[in-house]
């Protein structure tokens, strides 16, 4: 699995106990899909269809820092299936696991399209075969 981005837990990230709340963490792993998505599907008008269960393994606290790791699962005809991992890089440890997060490819009306990809396209590799 690649990891993409970090995020430094800051205050506004925590949940009453002191960690990082669950619903924030969420919304990371949401928007990386959704970058990722958009890079790989060549379409801004790309929409979270289905987030399957979550295994919630270890927390972090602030001033943690978390790293976003993506990876394809596979193509659909109009959408895309993704894992994700996300950890904390002080600890080491598997914050949260989510098996697969499916992305719909929609066209200017916002009705599913097909997109046309069936492997992960890298963006150095289009810029040299332009």
């Amino acid at each position: 699995m690649k990891f993409h981005s970090r995020k430094w837990v800051k205050p506004e990230d925590l949940n009453p106990n002191g960690t990082l709340f669950g619903g924030k963490l969420l919304a990371w792993i949401d928007e990386e899909a959704a970058l990722y998505s958009v890079v790989q599907l060549e379409n801004q008008k790309v929409v979270t269809k289905h987030m399957s269960e979550i295994n919630f393994m270890s927390s972090a606290k602030e001033g943690d820092i978390v790293e976003i790791g993506i990876e394809v699962v596979r193509f659909g005809k109009t959408s895309m299936v993704l894992k994700s991992e996300v950890r904390n890089m002080m600890t080491r440890e598997t914050i949260i696991t989510v098996d697969s997060i499916t992305m719909v490819n929609l066209d200017s009306l916002g009705r599913p399209t097909a997109h046309g990809k069936t492997k992960i396209e890298y963006v150095k590799d289009r810029i040299n075969n332009n």
